[in-house]
């Protein structure tokens, strides 16, 4: 059970939190302040932000939990990002700038018709939904361990609690309770490193030794096996799924307008990038080092295995376990703090980028300004009852990275590929489009199935291949159409 000190950290960050995105509330008395705080915002804070999200709950107890049952390759995930900061500097920042729309799916009507737009809506809010439920649902995970209270409560106190900050506060209350709580995920993350590192019974070097003899550092297979988890099929996971975030999903776009201009736009991704990638490598270092925690020491996880479910994997709670069994009151509020932290700093970007999507595309229609804010508003609750909904639905399933990384190739698989078909080929128009986005979402289809379809019928590629071949086809078919056209 969660320890007074611990507790008492975890309700003053939580009250400090939703107090400062509620002091925002008089600010937004517009539409526009609202959804990009008039463009007045440096690249330190926005990219700060930015690296908050990256930094969702999935990463702070799914990323040790998967290094810790199995080994670095989902790490090959974080390698892929400044290629693709290099391509969204490049190109995609310029873009949206340029276009001056805060929508990153109104250009979507203007190449390719209406269609695509609501295609491209559709595509964007399920992923959000399922971003949602699957961060509510992991740090409910996270806080079942440290505190016994159950999943569905922290699901939906969690879940309340962020709906009512980006409700009331809009993008600025986003971005600023992001910049304070990527403040606390890298004093936390280190904090941990620093307690595992002088806590093996034989010194740091012992979680070398007992990493390299269980192959824990591995970043997986370098054959060009595309079914099964290989380095080859993560990176290219990483690199599509990138692409898609920097390029057309709508909460990066909102923070590129949100920034006072082109360059400090340009900043904020590579600080968040320069951010992620070592930070990232920590949390898998992190899982590691539990491992060999725990392997050197199998006594201390018997409490844990013994209130396991018959067969249930510790994975995803062994990190909580060790917060609450290990860490020194006060500090294990923190690290706790710092897992509510990552789970809101995801939640509240998804929610404000969904409810401008939902007013900017779905409704569409000019408005007041005070009836566009009241519609705002609206759609923020809704996608936050809704995404609380998919939290609470999600209750057993195993790996909450593996489902946010299946679902999110599936919802965002074709996206990217009608994207890029409007960016680099000019002659490429609505039938081109059109014909090669149902031949793509045929083929991801078929894919999502192939697990359940008779061999040699199903898709025979891994999982994570979904977005890459999705996206792929869409490009190469519209390419060829628009070429034969000619």
């Amino acid at each position: 059970m969660m320890r007074g000190a611990d507790l008492a950290v975890l309700i003053v960050y939580l009250s400090a939190v939703v107090a400062l995105g509620c002091t925002f509330f008089r600010k937004n008395r517009t539409p526009r302040r609202f959804m990009i705080a008039d463009s007045s915002l440096s690249g330190r804070i926005v990219g700060l932000s930015i690296f908050a999200t990256f930094l969702s709950s999935n990463t702070f107890l799914g990323v040790p939990g998967k290094a810790y049952a199995e080994d670095w390759n989902s790490f090959v995930f974080s390698l892929s990002l400044p290629v693709a900061a290099v391509l969204a500097v490049r190109y995609f920042i310029p873009f949206h700038r340029r276009s001056g729309q805060i929508s990153a799916y109104e250009h979507f009507e203007a190449r390719f018709g209406r269609w695509a737009r609501l295609y491209a809506v559709a595509c964007y809010l399920l992923t959000q939904l399922a971003r949602i439920g699957s961060i509510l649902f992991g740090v409910a995970i996270g806080l079942e361990a440290l505190t016994g209270w159950p999943l569905f409560a922290t699901i939906l106190v969690t879940g309340a609690l962020v709906t009512l900050y980006t409700l009331v506060g809009g993008i600025e209350a986003v971005i600023w309770t992001d910049v304070v709580q990527s403040i606390v995920l890298m004093a936390g993350a280190l904090l941990v490193l620093v307690i595992l590192l002088t806590s093996m019974p034989q010194g740091a070097a012992q979680i070398l030794d007992i990493g390299l003899e269980h192959d824990k550092f591995s970043l997986g297979t370098f054959l060009p096996d595309f079914t099964v988890s290989s380095f080859w099929v993560v990176l290219l996971y990483g690199l599509f799924i990138n692409l898609n975030n920097f390029g057309i999903d709508q909460s990066y776009v909102q923070r590129y307008h949100a920034a006072s201009s082109t360059a400090e736009a340009r900043r904020s991704v590579w600080l968040a990038a320069c951010l992620y990638v070592p930070f990232s490598l920590i949390f898998f270092f992190i899982g590691s080092s539990l491992f060999a925690y725990y392997q050197a020491q199998p006594h201390l996880l018997e409490p844990l295995r013994a209130a396991a479910p018959a067969g249930a994997s510790v994975a995803d709670q062994v990190f909580p376990y060790f917060i609450v069994d290990t860490l020194p009151a006060g500090v294990g509020g923190l690290i706790i703090a710092a897992i509510v932290a990552a789970a809101m700093s995801s939640i509240d970007t998804s929610l404000n980028s969904s409810a401008t999507i939902i007013v900017s595309d779905v409704l569409s229609k000019p408005e007041s300004e005070a009836k566009t804010l009241r519609h705002l508003y609206s759609a923020t609750l809704s996608m936050g009852v809704l995404g609380t909904a998919v939290a609470i639905a999600m209750i057993g399933v195993e790996s909450v990275l593996d489902a946010w990384w299946t679902l999110s190739g599936i919802f965002a698989g074709g996206l990217l590929g009608l994207f890029l078909l409007g960016l680099a080929v000019r002659r490429a128009h609505r039938a081109e489009a059109a014909i090669a986005t149902v031949v793509g979402v045929l083929v991801i289809l078929w894919m999502t199935a192939g697990p359940n379809i008779p061999p040699p019928w199903g898709s025979p590629f891994h999982s994570n291949m979904i977005m890459v071949v999705g996206t792929t086809t869409i490009f190469l078919v519209g390419a060829l159409l628009a070429r034969r056209k000619t």
